[in-house]
């Protein structure tokens, strides 16, 4: 849900992308440059988050300190929501730097709270999920650059479901249903994979008017953040529909 929620703040306020189509069409090399460093950006978030949680799920050190001490935990769940806050909504106004800073700070801090599914979860569910999500998102990827619908009209829909499922997350922290909690899962996979193609067709339209310029690189940035906690939050719920704990 912590990633669901992140993904809401960085939706929410998150502007950028929505406006760069009344700017001047560029050339294919901009356009090429912008979509592969959208990529690296999240291929590099993501490798970053990978190691952080198997650091910590390798050392009881750590896991005392980071699941044993409630203040750092919260503190760490706090920072998380703070760096997309401030990421999303000092965008325009950061350098490219610092942009590039705060989202390597993100992918640090979610690495070592997301270390609890690598504790929980049996290290051979972990990498049979994850594959699975790689190849969803795969071919939603595709899918997102290929289509000739016009994914944008659902934005609003898909924003609405997501805070449709964080509500009914947070009802059943009380509930404590496991049937509820399997359609939850069950809802937040298919909204995720319809938002992978969303945000992908959105990253091809800003490419359109990429120009190589600083503007266009921390776009590059905030996309990149969204394509990750796509990714991410499709892995968690596929997670606790197929995962096995140990």
């Amino acid at each position: 849900m912590l990633a669901s929620l992140a993904y809401c703040c960085c939706m929410w306020y998150t502007v950028c992308m929505n406006d760069v189509s009344t700017l001047q069409r560029t050339s294919d090399i901009a356009r090429k440059k912008f979509i592969s460093a959208t990529y690296a950006w999240m291929a590099g978030a993501l490798a970053v988050s990978a190691v952080c949680a198997y650091l910590v799920a390798a050392s009881e050190p750590l896991q005392r300190l980071i699941f044993g001490n409630s203040i750092v935990f919260f503190g760490l769940i706090i920072a998380e929501f703070a760096l997309v806050f401030f990421l999303s909504a000092r965008i325009r106004t950061m350098s490219k730097s610092a942009a590039g800073i705060a989202f390597a700070a993100y992918s640090v801090v979610n690495g070592l709270t997301l270390s609890s599914v690598l504790i929980v979860y049996a290290e051979t569910s972990v990498a049979r999920v994850f594959v699975i999500a790689a190849l969803l998102f795969g071919v939603m990827t595709v899918y997102g650059m290929t289509t000739k619908s016009d994914l944008m009209s659902a934005g609003r829909y898909l924003f609405m479901g997501l805070v449709g499922i964080i509500i009914a997350s947070l009802v059943n922290m009380f509930l404590g249903s496991s049937t509820l909690d399997w359609i939850i899962s069950l809802v937040g996979v298919a909204l995720f994979t319809g938002l992978t193609a969303y945000d992908t067709q959105k990253v091809l339209h800003a490419s359109a008017s990429a120009d190589g310029s600083e503007a266009f690189d921390k776009i590059a940035i905030i996309a990149a953040l969204e394509l990750y906690l796509d990714f991410i939050n499709l892995f968690l719920y596929l997670l606790r529909l197929f995962g096995k704990k140990e």
